[in-house]
């Protein structure tokens, strides 16, 4: 099984280490957003593992992006440096710090924790009813990280990450994502949690236990937001709790459904897609020199184009831009054709 799959994480795999070697001779700006976009593309990956396995609607997995990113953030920062700027963490969080791996690994590990344990009661909601409680779990998370100074600095900014997401560790990290979504969609459990997804009835009059299924990926999906949040604080250097809250999710949902719900190549596809509009939007809000003349768009304009183009490919494309399907290599039936 795990081979004839293969060909659906070379696609992904092959271009992510295109524009990889691609970025090395753009501008230095440049090179940066393709990273921020590696990141990006590394939550929306994170949300696919389940939202996309399972057809369920998921507004709560920035909240694993977020617990890894502080979880990722504080544990790298100087214990000399925390003690000084937040004298009210607790001891273990404040004595100690961890090398660069050693926090994503830190991040992955509590974005799947917390998902496993938020997962207990929300995976037993469908429809509707499982969109609000993941809404509620993002509003919830966001209060803690933001008034709770034992666990993390509050309302304040975290500075001082070290800012170690740079062109090998963007590429490598989602790459990593990547694959463990993809072994995940290949295995029993992934697929039994479409089947789930495809025919809810059908799947359980064959045994299949939609519960303990969605649990799985849930859990899954937060290591795997865990891990991104770790990249994104380490490529911002410091990160608030507005940064991972309602824009964020916004934007990554826009993405996955933009790309294609239902495939691993959807989400890669939107997330790089439109990880590069918005770059140049936000470029063309703050403003852009061209041929001599300023360009210069409304602020907001980026939120509302994102709005639009998501309206538009539900109207016009529901399935999104790759349909929904897996990538697949040429064959020569059809270039003969």
């Amino acid at each position: 099984m795990f081979q004839r799959g293969l060909p659906q994480l070379l696609g992904p795999v092959v271009l992510i280490v295109v524009l990889a070697v691609l970025a090395i001779v753009l501008p230095e700006s440049i090179q940066s957003d393709v990273h921020l976009a590696f990141v990006f593309t590394a939550i929306v990956v994170s949300i696919h593992t389940f939202a996309g396995n399972s057809g369920v609607i998921s507004f709560g997995n920035i909240s694993f992006v977020a617990v890894g990113a502080f979880a990722a953030g504080l544990m790298s920062i100087g214990a000399q440096q925390k003690q000084n700027i937040f004298p009210e963490l607790f001891g273990i969080i404040a004595d100690n710090e961890l090398g660069n791996v050693p926090s994503l690994l830190l991040a992955a590990l509590l974005g799947g924790l917390f998902a496993a344990v938020a997962g207990v009661p929300l995976m037993r909601l469908d429809g509707l009813s499982a969109g609000i409680a993941t809404f509620a779990l993002l509003g919830i998370t966001r209060n803690v990280l933001r008034n709770w100074t034992k666990i993390g600095p509050g309302a304040k900014t975290l500075p001082g990450v070290p800012e170690t997401t740079g062109p090998l560790q963007a590429t490598v990290g989602l790459l990593i994502v990547i694959a463990l979504a993809w072994a995940y969609q290949q295995s029993r459990f992934g697929r039994r949690l479409r089947a789930t997804r495809e025919d809810p009835a059908a799947s359980q009059s064959i045994g299949v236990h939609t519960y303990r299924e969605r649990l799985v990926a849930f859990a899954l999906s937060g290591a795997l937001g865990g891990f991104a949040g770790g990249l994104y604080v380490h490529f911002l250097g410091s990160i608030t709790t507005e940064q991972v809250y309602f824009d964020l999710t916004f934007i990554t949902l826009a993405m996955l459904v933009i790309g294609g719900f239902g495939s691993l190549w959807g989400a890669v596809i939107g997330g790089l897609l439109i990880s590069g509009l918005s770059a140049l939007l936000s470029s063309l809000q703050n403003g852009i020199e061209l041929v001599g003349t300023e360009l210069q768009i409304p602020s907001g304009t980026r939120t509302i184009v994102l709005g639009v183009l998501m309206t538009l490919i539900l109207l016009l494309r529901p399935a999104g831009i790759t349909k929904g399907q897996e990538f697949r290599w040429p064959s020569r039936a059809s270039s003969v054709e």
